[in-house]
């Protein structure tokens, strides 16, 4: 590959490629800390837990119109419309989920469609759609934050309660995360969220990256991602966490960590994440030079475990977790467990020093100066 990232190798021909599963190391460091009770993303969970309607979140911020190639960008709000599974799920999704969407569901709510039964049971939020199939035992999360699907507070937040509804029904075994958004998996990290706000909001804001994060990594559920679209930095990050990844053969669709070419520097954590499935050569120079991988040079590194037809790539994924759940789940999940505890436990000793100096570095002029200007650049191309 050419050192600057620039190089393509030629895309896989005939379906399906596959990678032998990469190998790597987290690092077990630090002081023990965890967020207060009172914040607000606690309040969040807890009002999920309880049945409430609602997910709180800062005031949203302005949509951008077009997916950005390479970089994290503004957020944008809005229910979105998406079509339901098609014809590629492989016989696990059922037939209930033909029927209508469900407009404006309410955080933890769940409606029945076509005439019920098990499986029928659909629920998620306004950036937020699930698609369960209990008696398989598998859900689809869609994301549907158009048009990119960046990641606000308010988006954080709804992801994080719609696993943990999947998590404490113990009839859910695995789940396909997937996007509603056309062409773009995620867009990353919502710089409005990090760009002239105070520093209150920025630790707000990290606080509920890093549970995201926290949640998905540990999951004992299967994860899957169908990465059907763009993914660069915290989309990216979002896959890494999932057990398996499976991307759509297209050329505009690179996935990787790019915060360097923003002129930021991703964290200890983002690191260790990319180490443990790329080895720590690869993942050093992936984050110095922030790479963007096509499909071809993805599954070459190893960031990725599968390349296929665009149209397959919901229905391979869903071919995964159904091997998958072959393994008996005590097993399965204390040897993930196991392999993922010194990773997960680095943050969770350092999760305020974390959050202090992510709000120290956001909050230097230079780098406010650097976010205003690309801000400013995506407002223009937009035009």
């Amino acid at each position: 590959m050419n050192p600057a990232g620039g190089g393509r190798l030629l895309p896989p021909v005939g379906g399906a490629v596959e990678r032998p599963l990469g190998t790597g190391r987290g690092l077990l460091l630090g002081e023990d800390s965890a967020p207060s009770p009172g914040d607000k993303l606690t309040r969040d969970l807890h009002q999920a837990r309880s049945g409430q309607d609602g997910a709180g979140g800062c005031c949203a911020s302005p949509g951008a119109r077009s997916a950005p190639r390479g970089c994290e960008t503004q957020g944008g709000q809005g229910s979105g419309q998406g079509s339901g599974p098609g014809p590629g799920t492989n016989g696990l999704l059922r037939a209930a989920f033909a029927g209508a969407r469900l407009p404006g569901a309410a955080l933890g709510r769940t409606e029945r469609a076509d005439g019920g039964g098990d499986g029928a049971r659909r629920f998620g939020s306004q950036r937020v759609l699930v698609e369960p199939d209990a008696g398989a035992g598998v859900a689809v999360m869609k994301l549907k934050n158009p048009p990119v699907n960046t990641l606000s507070l308010e988006f954080l937040t709804e992801l994080v309660i719609c696993l943990e509804k999947l998590e404490n029904d113990k009839s859910f075994r695995g789940v396909v995360l997937t996007s509603d958004c056309p062409g773009v998996f995620s867009a990353g990290l919502d710089l409005t969220e990090m760009c002239g706000r105070s520093p209150a909001h920025y630790a707000e804001y990290w606080k509920a990256v890093q549970e995201l994060w926290l949640r998905f990594y540990q999951s004992n559920l299967v994860l899957v991602s169908a990465i059907n679209g763009a993914c660069p930095a915290g989309g990216c990050l979002m896959t890494l966490t999932c057990d398996y990844r499976v991307l759509a053969d297209n050329p505009r669709y690179c996935i990787g960590l790019n915060e360097t070419q923003l002129g930021i520097v991703a964290p200890f954590w983002f690191k260790d994440t990319l180490e443990n499935v790329i080895g720590h050569r690869a993942a050093e120079r992936a984050l110095q030079l922030g790479l963007l991988f096509p499909p071809a040079e993805a599954l070459q590194v190893g960031i990725v475990d599968q390349v296929v037809p665009e149209e397959q790539v919901q229905s391979t994924a869903l071919s995964v977790i159904a091997q998958w759940m072959t393994t008996p789940d005590h097993a399965r999940q204390l040897t993930k467990a196991m392999m993922r505890k010194a990773t997960a436990s680095r943050l969770i000793t350092q999760r305020d020093a974390d959050v202090q100096n992510f709000v120290s570095f956001i909050s230097k002029d230079s780098i406010q100066k650097s976010l205003q200007l690309y801000l400013e650049r995506l407002k223009e191309k937009k035009r």
